[in-house]
């Protein structure tokens, strides 16, 4: 059975598309900061759970993906890389059957080496944007996913 296919579809605005918006964004920032951190062996994904886990570990894998806001199959699967590079453990279920991730002293010297390369590559971004611009823009993003949380939660 064939579907039929209107040949007036209406596309007016979804150039608007905040997901599509976002995403596109989304990725060209994650490229440049990738090719930065490359020859530290880490991507700017991985680097951000380093850097996450080393402020709050121990920490329970769910709640390390909601500090992250990645949802727990795409955590799973990158915990699961990381922890094959040696960069991180992961606990056996403990009490409330919770796993819990610490970064390993090979997670702790990777990051020690993708720091300044991150900071050089931070500082770069901000120049080219300006400080007070990107400041602005960070707490719009923040309060922005605040309101997608807030409308995921009502659907």
């Amino acid at each position: 059975m064939t579907a039929s296919v209107p040949t007036n579809l209406d596309l007016h605005g979804t150039g608007h598309c905040a997901a599509f918006n976002f995403r596109r964004t989304a990725r060209a920032v994650t490229r440049l900061y990738d090719e930065a951190l490359q020859p530290t062996g880490v991507r700017s994904t991985q680097f951000a759970i380093l850097v996450a886990l080393k402020k709050v570990e121990p920490v329970p894998i769910g709640e390390l993906g909601r500090i992250l806001g990645i949802d727990r199959t795409t955590m799973t699967r990158s915990l699961r890389l990381l922890k094959k590079q040696g960069l991180l453990t992961v606990s056996k279920r403990a009490e409330k059957r919770q796993r819990f991730v610490s970064i390993t002293a090979k997670g702790v010297e990777t990051l020690g080496r993708a720091v300044p390369v991150w900071r050089e590559m931070q500082a770069r971004f901000e120049n080219a944007i300006g400080g007070d611009y990107w400041r602005d823009l960070r707490n719009e993003l923040e309060r922005l996913a605040g309101v997608a949380d807030r409308l995921e939660s009502l659907s």
